[in-house]
């Protein structure tokens, strides 16, 4: 059987090796070439587990680019490391005819490290072929095979690259030895796409074709929730001289504490005695954990290792210490053993951080989920969820990089799936307070004050870090609908405990407002001013998701020219929807006009037929936030 098997394993990649295609550009149907940058016109993974430690992993990608657009999508790179061999690799370049332009060896592929600086996990290295395209369309043919021993991490398959992109033909396989070594695989929004899938004895494979490509679309659920995609985990495995047998996420918590981060804790004893001294004379836990943070953020720095290629384990805290640098692993583990020394516990924690939110599968227990690690210290029944790559964010705040998501946490007992701390709707608040005066010219010099609270925080409190000149730049950018604006003079206030960031500026621009005779005519709403409007989106494939949601309000005092009246103001409007609130009012007291302001957006999903009427609300926000004030000269 174990022949036989071998022989099935062998035959099947020499047959995956010698399928072509025609590689004229002219050979694709229109279908997919409608709305599409590049077309996949093949795309075969197989991987052959034949044996608890080894695996074996052959690709096949074969590309034709369109326009520019769609050099993203050649993907002619593959990492490795000492544990990853790379045992063939080539790459194939066709003219728009099908004319091979370029054959591009194993030898001929740069060879470069994955490590973004320094010598950490100098062993992770990328293989590319650095081709740049002299016309278009052209096509890429690249095929590699992997070897490892490692049978813990089990490749997964997207059926779309992404959006504005189309699939040919596309298929994943994975055979194995024996029944044991079968791994879980979960189906994720296969809706219509037409995909099939076949199983036997010793094999699971899926295949799609024709797969058109879907454009991207304003406001949409992250791509984890909308394309079409296969999770692959294995339950009995090898890793890194460990087995693995795991079927949940308990079982696999408890795996990586027991063996992938037990022992990697140690420190010099010059640094346990640093660590002591600093927080000696506090009691409280969560303050200690505070000290070791900003301990960590002022003497170590980030560097980036290319998702994949580092592992799942991370260098040794004693490592960390002596570079004063290391990849998320790294300075995670480093903070956990730093904390331990002053008896704080903290666990380690795998999450898929980025713009879009990202959950952690619980149907499937896969170390293939998460491209980042954070720590969740536990306090009076609550996490304190921290990041340790961030030189600048406060202690316990996380930022739209890691909010709101099910992550996996690294405990004692096991794994436990939670969740991250959400900045929703109010938590997201920005208080803009302004008084300015108004000259005969038009022109206004005044003072604003703004505060800023969850994401809203995230989005302003990197300002203190800037040069004086980049930090004006900013501000001409953020209130572009004030021509001849100038920044006299900004501080910065940076409540770190209470994560509230303010900014006092004092600002003037000339001719603010239009002379026509004897008026002047100027935009009441100076400092918030939203001519936002999503962009229109026909025929809608997707819901509408508002992650987050913000609450803004707004108060500005305008002192007029004393020999002017006022002739017209805005009235006093307001807006309720489903997504949200608008107000805006206007009274005069003691010749100062007094606007105040506000807008409320709710987090949510919404149905794709909503967008419209979404689009429709912030056209009348924009509409009303440019409402104009006439002032006239008195006779």
């Amino acid at each position: 059987m174990r022949l036989f098997l071998l022989f099935f394993f062998l035959f099947s990649f020499s047959f995956l090796l010698a399928q072509d295609i025609d590689f004229s550009a002219s050979s694709i149907s229109d279908d997919l070439i409608s709305n599409a940058n590049a077309v996949i016109r093949k795309h075969q993974k197989h991987v052959r587990i034949l044996s608890k430690q080894k695996m074996e992993i052959s690709c096949l990608r074969t590309v034709t680019v369109l326009n520019e657009k769609g050099n993203q999508h050649t993907n002619t790179f593959v990492g490795y490391n000492n544990a990853i061999k790379v045992k063939n690799i080539s790459a194939e370049i066709y003219d728009k005819t099908g004319a091979i332009v370029k054959k591009v060896r194993k030898k001929d592929f740069l060879d470069v490290s994955a490590v973004d600086g320094g010598t950490l996990y100098s062993d992770s290295r990328v293989l590319y072929t650095g081709y740049l395209p002299v016309d278009y369309p052209y096509t890429v043919k690249f095929t590699y095979e992997l070897e490892t021993a490692n049978t813990g991490n089990i490749p997964s398959w997207n059926f779309l690259d992404g959006f504005l992109v189309s699939t040919e033909r596309t298929e994943y396989k994975v055979e194995f030895a024996d029944a044991t070594l079968k791994p879980m695989i979960l189906e994720k929004n296969f809706g219509d796409y037409p995909i099939i899938s076949n199983e036997t004895f010793n094999s699971v494979s899926y295949q799609g074709e024709n797969i058109q490509a879907i454009k991207d679309e304003n406001l949409r659920p992250s791509l984890d929730k909308v394309l079409p995609q296969l999770m692959v985990s294995p339950v009995n495995f090898y890793y890194e001289g460990y087995n693995g047998n795991v079927s949940s996420w308990k079982e696999a918590g408890a795996w990586m504490n027991d063996n992938l981060l037990t022992n990697q804790d140690e420190l010099s004893s010059a640094t346990v005695s640093t660590i002591k001294n600093l927080v000696s004379g506090v009691e409280d836990s969560l303050e200690k954990a505070k000290i070791i943070y900003q301990y960590v953020q002022e003497n170590t720095r980030y560097i980036s290792v290319q998702v994949g290629i580092g592992g799942l384990k991370p260098i040794s805290a004693i490592e960390v210490d002596r570079l004063k640098y290391g990849d998320c692993k790294g300075l995670a583990n480093y903070t956990k053993a730093l904390l331990k020394t002053v008896e704080v516990e903290s666990y380690y924690v795998h999450v898929e951080a980025g713009q879009d939110k990202v959950d952690f599968e619980e149907e499937v227990p896969s170390f293939g989920q998460g491209n980042h690690v954070i720590l969740a210290i536990p306090y009076n029944e609550k996490y304190y969820w921290i990041d340790c790559t961030s030189q600048v964010h406060p202690f316990g705040f996380l930022g739209d990089f890691t909010d709101d998501r099910k992550v996996l946490l690294m405990k004692p007992e096991g794994g436990e799936i939670a969740t991250t701390d959400a900045y929703l709707d109010e938590d997201n608040e920005q208080i803009i307070k302004a008084s300015y005066v108004l000259d005969e010219e038009g022109s206004f010099s005044g003072n604003i004050n703004i505060q800023t609270k969850g994401i809203k925080y995230d989005e302003h409190f990197y300002l203190e870090n800037l040069p004086k000149l980049d930090v004006e730049k900013q501000y001409k950018n953020y209130w572009s609908n004030i021509n001849n604006l100038e920044v006299e003079e900004f501080t910065f206030q940076n409540d770190k405990n209470n994560i509230v960031f303010e900014e006092n500026l004092r600002v003037n621009a000339r001719k603010y407002g239009a002379k026509s005779n004897n008026r002047l005519i100027f935009v009441a709403n100076s400092f918030n001013n939203s001519q936002y409007i999503p962009r229109r989106n026909r025929n809608r494939k997707f819901s509408m998701e508002i992650p987050r949601g913000f609450l803004d309000r707004d108060e500005f005092e305008i002192l007029i020219p004393e020999n002017y009246s006022i002739e017209s103001l805005p009235q006093d409007s307001t807006l309720e929807t489903k997504f949200g609130e608008y107000s805006i009012h206007f009274k005069v007291e003691g010749g100062k006009i007094k606007l105040n302001r506000k807008l409320f957006v709710k987090s949510g999903t919404y149905p794709s037929s909503d967008y419209d009427s979404y689009r429709v609300f912030w056209r009348n926000i924009a509409k009303l936030d440019n409402s104009k004030i006439v002032i006239i000269q008195k006779t």
